[in-house]
């Protein structure tokens, strides 16, 4: 079985993590979406240090999806550069990895 991650991607509000979490789900890239709305930023960009609020949007998917998954977030997403950074799952309860890696991708590739 392919390795498990989870990928962290910020956006501008909750409705444009709504909108990639259900299109990269609906195209079985990832098994699911979590959004979690109200954070709030600081970074520096184009030279000063910025503040907002955006949304997370966390997904759990398989190692092997992870670059078609992430070419897709990029092209959904409002950001000039976008974060989309993947951390694999060293462990977890077997079964909902199970799950993750059958509800990603095609079912062949299982």
């Amino acid at each position: 079985m392919s390795q498990v991650l989870f990928v962290y991607v910020t956006a501008s509000d909750l409705e444009e993590a709504e909108r990639i979490g259900e299109a990269v789900v609906d195209a079985r890239l990832a098994a699911c979406a979590n959004v979690l709305d109200g954070m709030r930023s600081i970074f520096r960009w184009q030279g000063s240090v910025q503040k907002g609020r955006e949304a997370i949007l966390i997904l759990k998917t398989r190692e092997d999806l992870f670059d078609d998954l992430k070419q897709r977030i990029v092209e959904l997403h409002s950001y000039e550069l976008p974060c989309v950074v993947a951390m694999p799952i060293a462990a977890g309860h077997e079964p909902f990895l199970d799950w993750v890696a059958s509800e990603s991708g095609p079912s062949e590739l299982v």
